[in-house]
């Protein structure tokens, strides 16, 4: 048996667990430091803009998120039937409001590369937005896109689906175990060796995934070859609505906010987006959330007569210097692998990493 280690067990270890455990010949082995939900993905929203990003047709950026939809196609109806569950997600799609600002010709340059690719999408004028949805507000508004190939899943629910569906198929699964020593084996590559932790047990890995998010930088530390990975923090809310939704009511995006309906009543708004000061420390900031909070209203004004049920923050890994995530090979090494710093789309691309890291192995 070929043994991998994934240190890290958020949305996109929990991804690469699943599809490595579906693989004949591989002892997939994962330790995570906390408990379930404790790092990002505890703190996101589980918005999947997929075929509504306006990425280039050839990019990276376009080509994960291409996978990733796809993936999601077959993986959610995967693990309801293994698990016998339903994931809690909404597949009435996503509408994005356009401002006045923004350049309507290049939504409709978009709507025809999406169409050529299978992701159609639909442009809606104010008249056809207030016929369908007169509950949104419209002020300032130009139009709407609106793609029903995107989705939202509550990123809680998926991770645990995802690791209970990897250990069904024989993966060991260790929380509370923080990877405290990593041996190297000198060598041109190099490789990974000994891998100790906390609580004293030691593994050999053929393989190891480093999938750790804010936990990246110490860990590649100590393989001489660190990998800057530092912390964004955002800013969330749960409100109860006093009316119900509309039925079928899609995620509502513009201006970077989201109104995320969860339930008949209950929806989440998010998020601000907070970088660390110089000296390297973040803290939430009221007054973004604020705005954040206007900025709701204005695409969904029955929220000013909702009430504030939660709030929360949570950190994004964003790799400095780089673009995100980073997949791939560590540098100088045969045997260790990156999935990590997906910064605000660790949800949406975890199935695509999730391949990636499999085709690297396999």
């Amino acid at each position: 048996m070929t043994q991998v280690l994934i240190v890290g067990g958020g949305v996109v270890g929990a991804a690469i667990a699943y599809e490595l455990s579906l693989v004949p010949g591989l002892e997939v082995i994962l330790c995570d430091r906390d408990r379930l939900g404790q790092g990002s993905t505890g703190a996101a929203l589980g918005v999947l803009m997929g075929a509504i990003s306006q990425k280039k047709a050839k990019s990276r950026a376009w080509r994960l998120r291409q996978q990733s939809l796809q993936r999601y196609m077959t993986l959610i109806p995967e693990l309801e039937a293994k698990l016998h569950c339903h994931l809690p997600r909404n597949d009435a799609g996503i509408l994005k409001l356009c401002s006045l600002e923004e350049n309507w010709s290049k939504w409709q340059g978009l709507a025809q590369i999406r169409q050529a690719q299978g992701f159609p999408l639909q442009l809606w004028s104010l008249d056809e937005l207030r016929t369908r949805f007169p509950q949104l507000g419209r002020e300032r508004i130009s139009g709407a896109v609106f793609s029903g190939c995107d989705r939202q899943i509550q990123p809680r629910p998926l991770t645990e689906a995802l690791l209970s569906a990897a250990q069904l198929q024989g993966a060991e699964v260790n929380w509370e175990t923080e990877i405290t020593h990593i041996e190297i084996t000198t060598g041109d590559p190099g490789r990974c060796g000994q891998v100790m932790t906390q609580t004293g047990q030691q593994y050999e890995p053929d393989w190891l995934v480093i999938a750790a998010g804010l936990g990246t930088t110490l860990l590649t530390e100590q393989l001489q070859r660190a990998i800057a990975v530092g912390p964004v923090l955002g800013q969330a809310l749960r409100y109860r609505l006093s009316h119900p939704f509309p039925e079928r009511f899609p995620v509502v995006t513009g201006g970077d906010v989201h109104v995320v309906p969860l339930s008949e009543f209950e929806c989440w708004v998010g998020a601000t987006v907070e970088f660390p000061d110089s000296a390297g420390l973040v803290t939430a900031d009221e007054r973004l959330l604020e705005e954040v909070k206007e900025a709701a209203i204005a695409l969904y004004p029955p929220l000013a007569e909702a009430e504030v049920i939660e709030q929360w923050s949570g950190l994004r890994p964003r790799p400095e210097g780089r673009s995100a995530p980073v997949i791939g090979r560590l540098e100088n090494y045969e045997n260790v692998l990156l999935a990590t710093g997906h910064y605000r789309n660790g949800v949406l691309l975890a199935p695509a990493t999730a391949i990636a890291i499999r085709d690297l192995i396999s």
